[in-house]
């Protein structure tokens, strides 16, 4: 297999803050390979939680492939300056999540975590939400 650039997006969505929660990923190829949409449901959760969620599910894919360089993009200010070090994780549940998140992430050869815009982020944001609504009509 020949190393790639890929793109992942995340996004995680949780209808209350506790509330029914869903995490979404999409995997973009720099080799012109068809994207890779990912969602589940993750019951009861916070938004945060959600956000980490999207991005271990995003990695979890990413790694059973050939990476050469991978760019994170999330709408999550608090994901985005924890993985960058800028933040601490101060919330004790979150410490377990932006570890293994950070472990994960020195498994790939070349790493940058992007912040954008919730309007960028819509097809994650779109497949977090399909989750919800998918485990809601069960």
């Amino acid at each position: 297999m020949i190393p790639v650039d890929v793109t992942v997006r995340v996004d995680g969505a949780s209808r209350g803050n506790p509330g029914p929660s869903g995490a979404g990923a999409v995997l973009e190829f720099g080799d012109g390979r068809t994207p890779k949409e990912l969602c589940a449901y993750l019951g009861e959760t916070t938004n945060n939680v959600a956000e980490y969620r999207a991005l271990l599910l995003a990695l979890e894919e990413a790694a059973r492939h050939a990476v050469s360089s991978l760019t994170v993009h999330s709408d999550s200010e608090l994901l985005v300056r924890q993985l960058r070090g800028e933040y601490k994780v101060k919330a004790e549940h979150l410490r377990p999540l932006h570890a293994e998140a950070c472990l994960r992430l020195r498994g790939f050869p070349a790493v940058r975590i992007l912040y954008v815009p919730r309007e960028e982020n819509r097809w994650a944001d779109s497949l977090a939400n399909l989750a919800i609504d998918q485990h809601r009509k069960g």
